[in-house]
């Protein structure tokens, strides 16, 4: 019997598991995937929003402008990357500047600090590439950018270390109300607990219908995105969003935390909670709308496209409650953009839902901090040659691209909830997400995981499941 179960492990998932973990609380978060970070926290504009967009009042603007503010210690708390390198709206027409002026007061209510409109002549200072029909823009400080994957892993990993237990490969397929609290019935078998916490992303109305007579309804939303070299990087050095759009905040152009250059997404309703593959027809959306933008956008330096899915409630708001008609029930639903935005407030939130359920103490023995995968490159080039002749795996480079190490790639494994799979080395240390998008790295990522985890080669997957790299009869031969 555990005290809580929360359902997915994406941001919000951890994020309430880490603010469990301050408690005394006997606690497991489960996934259906073999990862954390696998579902819409792995696919998504990796932005820290100011908070101008989202409907003064509402629960979304306030957690947004909240999760903002908290970022920033928790990323020197967590080590993982952020950057606040401000955001920009820009508008086309003289007749759209007053929409403009509606988003600045409408954030100025949601408590963003610093917002201002710039003219073209003032943009362009801070923002050279603007396009030409650039007429004002809208500047938010604030705003920041943020690796997803960092995050949502350096969440779940400190969570770990204060106690949290995580279930990986493990299906919900139904809940099952108990005078004592619930019954999770998985593709592992049962699970008993007194409280559940909903945090299923685009499976959220799934599980909430299973325990509620009051129905959700979430949309899977699906935008495609191209990430460009790092040589096409410094393009823009703000993030440059379009005036917002009826399904979302309109395509957009950043740097990335790590030195790309990331334009969309495009905001497309499908039926399909699973359906993330581009299209062309969305992908030259991207490419047309980023161009409106900002101009001269170096498109041939594009290394890859994506796409993932928003979890688009019918209501457009976050949903952050225990359940009047399920006590003990908790959501955490409809957490579409900002959700990544919003992810530490999201936890405080639900977290305190959760405590006053069950009348948590405070846990004493809380780490609050965790350090990262340590990055060879940030270190002299005196102490990286003591690393390397302590550890001459650190001086054995596997990914050419991103220049990542052996060192860096065992660690990634053997660390709290370590990698599995060629995905989760590549989202937890960039090995195969370069130029050649792992084109040379995966084969001696993958003899380092088979030896690390002391697996077969003909067992080690993309991400989990059945996605294995090797099939056929060749077995013998790289034996």
């Amino acid at each position: 019997m555990y005290d809580v179960v929360i359902i997915g492990a994406g941001v919000s998932g951890c994020a309430v598991a880490r603010e469990l973990s301050k408690f005394q609380v006997k606690a497991c978060v489960v996934e259906k995937e073999e990862d954390v970070c696998c579902g819409t926290s792995k696919a998504n504009s990796a932005i820290v929003h100011a908070g101008y967009d989202a409907q003064n009042g509402s629960l979304m603007a306030r957690l947004n402008v909240l999760g903002n503010e908290m970022m920033e210690n928790l990323s020197k708390e967590l080590d993982f990357p952020f950057k606040r390198n401000g955001s920009m709206v820009v508008c086309f027409r003289p007749e759209d500047e007053k929409k403009l002026y509606d988003l600045m007061e409408n954030g100025k209510k949601n408590g963003v600090k610093g917002l201002k409109i710039l003219s073209r002549e003032e943009a362009l200072q801070l923002e050279p590439n603007l396009s030409d029909e650039v007429t004002k823009v809208l500047y938010a400080p604030t705003g920041g950018i943020v690796c997803p994957f960092n995050l949502t892993i350096a969440l779940a990993e400190n969570a770990n270390q204060n106690g949290v237990e995580f279930k990986f490969n493990t299906e919900v397929m139904n809940i099952i109300k108990q005078e004592t609290g619930y019954l999770l019935k998985t593709n592992q078998g049962e699970i008993e607990s007194k409280v559940i916490v909903n945090a299923a992303g685009v499976y959220a109305d799934k599980f909430h219908n299973m325990v509620s007579e009051k129905k959700m309804h979430i949309i899977p939303r699906r935008g495609d995105y191209c990430l460009l070299d790092k040589s096409a990087g410094t393009h823009v050095s703000h993030t440059v969003f379009s005036l917002p759009e009826k399904n979302g905040k309109g395509v957009l152009v950043t740097p990335t935390v790590h030195g790309n250059l990331l334009v969309g997404p495009t905001a497309i309703d499908i039926e399909e909670k699973e359906g993330t593959a581009t299209t062309r027809e969305g992908l030259d959306k991207v490419i047309e709308a980023s161009g409106r933008s900002v101009k001269n956008i170096p498109m041939r330096q594009v290394i890859t496209s994506f796409a993932g899915l928003r979890a688009h409630e019918d209501r457009h708001e976050f949903f952050i409650e225990e359940l009047k008609e399920a006590k003990g029930f908790v959501d955490v639903a409809g957490i579409e953009s900002p959700g990544l935005s919003s992810a530490p407030a999201i936890g405080v939130m639900a977290a305190e839902i959760v405590k006053d359920i069950l009348d948590l103490k405070q846990n004493e023995e809380f780490q609050a901090e965790r350090k990262g995968i340590l990055n060879p490159e940030t270190l002299s080039k005196e102490e990286r040659k003591e690393l390397i002749r302590k550890n001459p795996a650190y001086g054995n480079i596997i990914c050419r691209c991103e220049m990542i190490t052996e060192g860096e790639i065992i660690d990634s494994i053997k660390r709290p909830i370590g990698a599995k799979s060629l995905d989760g080395v590549k989202r937890r240390t960039r090995a195969g997400m370069g130029r050649c998008q792992s084109g040379f790295c995966s084969p001696r990522t993958m003899e380092i995981l088979a030896r690390e985890l002391e697996m077969d080669m003909m067992d080690v997957t993309k991400s989990g499941g059945q996605s294995k790299l090797i099939v056929g009869h060749i077995k013998e031969e790289i034996e």
